[in-house]
């Protein structure tokens, strides 16, 4: 971008606006290869799922995306309480030396992965409590995301439809919602499909975004986590440029008509 527009998460300046995921992918290197294409430098990752050193005869994440590079961002996939949440990034903070920033998440259904809110709360205040930089995986409640900017979490993430749907922003209206009323980042989290979703998320005032599914199930993710780059750059730009009024009432051309020669 030709302006210094930072991206601030608990304390810290980022360039880019992009996060991804780590799963999904065919190897690890593969994961290496789309995510540098992709300019992120948070990654997220299930610590359920991806070895990060508790298995020391596996390959670790850590040899291919070093951590002096990417700020890992350890998140709760596949936890279905407040108690599994706290208890996966309490071991997270041991695997990583202490590492405060972590991404919640606290699932409420096996099938459609949709948030269970009150689990969320629960493990949110905990968290917080104990010293952890929580951006937390939500639903596009904005009552709920004004509760949880409260408990003190650092990053609101609501989703835009289903994880793993790649169905898109389905209720912009409630993310505008969100994002006006809110004094820390706010970040699309699961749903987005392809570059124009990412494009909208960041139109409407979005933070960041974060996606995983949409670049590793692509049938090229490194071209895709491309494409998605560009799209979250030109997103915010076109927001901070302030786009034209809609008018549908009457044309406007681009030319004047005053003054016309003849």
């Amino acid at each position: 971008m030709s302006h210094h527009d930072p991206f601030v998460l608990a304390g810290r300046e980022y360039r880019s606006r992009l996060l991804v995921g780590t799963g999904k992918y065919r190897d690890f290197d593969q994961t290496r290869a789309a995510i540098e294409a992709s300019g992120a430098e948070i990654v997220t990752v299930a610590i359920r799922r991806v070895n990060l050193g508790q298995n020391p005869d596996e390959p670790n994440l850590l040899d291919y995306l070093p951590p002096d590079r990417f700020t890992i961002l350890p998140n709760t996939a596949g936890c279905y309480s407040a108690d599994d949440a706290i208890r996966t990034l309490r071991l997270a903070r041991e695997l990583l030396d202490g590492h405060k920033l972590v991404k919640l998440e606290v699932l409420g259904d096996p099938t459609n992965l949709f948030p269970n809110v009150r689990e969320t709360l629960k493990a949110a205040e905990v968290l917080v409590k104990e010293g952890f930089d929580v951006m937390v995986y939500t639903s596009d409640d904005p009552i709920v995301a004004r509760e949880l900017e409260q408990i003190g979490c650092c990053a609101v993430m609501p989703l835009a439809s289903l994880i793993g749907s790649g169905l898109g922003i389905l209720n912009p209206w409630n993310l505008k919602l969100i994002i006006e009323a809110a004094k820390v980042p706010v970040l699309v989290d699961a749903g987005v499909g392809t570059a124009s979703d990412a494009a909208i998320a960041m139109e409407l005032g979005c933070h960041g975004v974060l996606m995983n599914t949409a670049i590793a199930a692509a049938q090229d993710p490194v071209l895709m986590a491309s494409a998605m780059r560009k799209a979250v750059e030109a997103g915010r730009e076109a927001f901070l440029a302030g786009r034209m009024p809609r008018k549908f009432y009457a044309a406007t051309p681009s030319s004047p008509t005053t003054g016309l020669i003849g």
